[in-house]
């Protein structure tokens, strides 16, 4: 039994409960002019991996206008796209070497340069091309924000690994648990008088702060820190003294990085073999398919379950798969009938329990539904 719901533009624009899953095909400024009085600044994260204009003809879209063309398209698409966004939303944009800068300066210019997060390095391959005068293994995400300060308080860590774990142990026994030390000094640039005094060991070792740096606490504060057992002086009782940072106080996470590598974030490779594996392609697949773990790892950092995500070049459809596994709402838009069809298709893949992409890392064994509509 098919898990998508068939409905017509106009009883789709009539809906009062929106459909949290929505596949739609059509051209994607007609269709986001349409559905904005719907879904304005709802959209948490908005995705879109866009032509990059390289003069190519791919099997399933033409790569071929002129700098000036592309530059004003995308211009105009992500105008659009900017009034969907919601206040603490960001969107992440796929491109190459050959119009990122460009990209970037148009981006600059809607979103202000203030807004701008940060570039993305995406490893895209991890074997050698010989044919050019250089390897071409990465492409970019560019990623901005409609309020930096409040994206900042939004955007996720990733979760701990087992290396950052293993900094914290308990060498004294303590019974809130396991902690690790860190510095307790910063520089004194700033510093006020009664951050500089001597701190006496449980040995009777006189410590002072490094030259140029000063105690993060006054006096009065380290002596009651130290009572409260969060200063450690070494096993010995003689060492440097250091904050015990607690594990159990910790929000555990790591900052993402800008540099992706095929190992975080899958390849162009990964990303065939996982539409490959979908056995619903009668014709060559995707040119340049995104990994679903490209995707999972954007969605990771820029949303939370139930949050809204949008990608108006729908494509292969790896964004609404992930969304749909991560327990996202979503939006895909695209305008060739081909691309829709395989992305329906790998949609019901998806809810029958679809056991590829990212499906063991979240636990996915399907569930759900997803509505379709034809843009006409």
């Amino acid at each position: 039994m098919r898990k998508s719901v068939t409905i017509a533009k106009n009883e789709f624009l009539k809906e009062k409960d929106l459909t949290p899953h929505v596949l739609i095909c059509g051209d994607n400024l007609s269709v986001l002019k349409d559905i904005k009085p719907l879904y304005k600044q709802k959209v948490s994260l908005i995705y879109i991996d866009p032509p990059y204009n390289r003069g190519d003809n791919f099997k399933f879209y033409k790569d071929t206008k002129s700098h000036d063309e592309w530059v004003a398209t995308m211009r105009t698409t992500i105008l659009e796209l900017k009034e969907f966004m919601k206040e603490d939303g960001s969107i992440w944009i796929s491109i190459d070497d050959s119009e990122m800068a460009y990209l970037k300066v148009c981006c600059d210019s809607i979103f202000g340069r203030e807004n701008f997060v940060s570039t993305i390095v995406w490893q895209k391959r991890n074997t050698r091309e010989n044919r050019n005068i250089f390897s071409n293994n990465h492409e970019y995400i560019l990623v901005y924000s409609k309020n930096i300060k409040l994206f900042k308080k939004k955007r996720n860590l990733l979760p701990a690994t087992p290396e950052l774990l293993k900094r914290y142990k308990n060498p004294d026994n303590d019974p809130r648990g396991p902690w690790q030390s860190v510095t307790l000094s910063v520089q004194a640039g700033h510093a006020v008088k009664s951050q500089f005094y001597s701190i006496v060991s449980p040995t009777g070792k006189i410590h002072n702060p490094p030259k140029g740096r000063c105690w993060i606490y006054n006096e009065e504060k380290m002596l009651e820190e130290i009572k409260k057992n969060n200063i450690w002086f070494g096993s010995d009782g003689n060492c440097v003294p250091r904050l015990k940072k607690m594990l159990a106080d910790s929000k555990l996470g790591i900052v993402p990085e800008t540099l992706w590598s095929v190992d975080f974030a899958g390849s162009t490779k990964d990303a065939k073999q996982e539409l490959l594996a979908l056995d619903i392609y009668d014709e060559e697949v995707f040119d340049t398919p995104k990994p679903e773990q490209l995707l999972y790892r954007v969605m990771q950092i820029a949303s939370n379950e139930n949050d809204l995500v949008m990608d108006c070049f729908s494509g292969s459809g790896t964004t609404v798969a992930v969304a749909h596994k991560m327990g996202r709402d979503y939006i895909g838009i695209d305008i060739d009938e081909r691309t829709f069809k395989y992305t329906s298709e790998r949609l019901e893949k998806v809810c029958e329990g679809d056991a590829g992409g990212i499906s063991t890392i979240v636990g996915w064994s399907g569930g759900g539904k997803y509505q379709t509509c034809e843009w006409n």
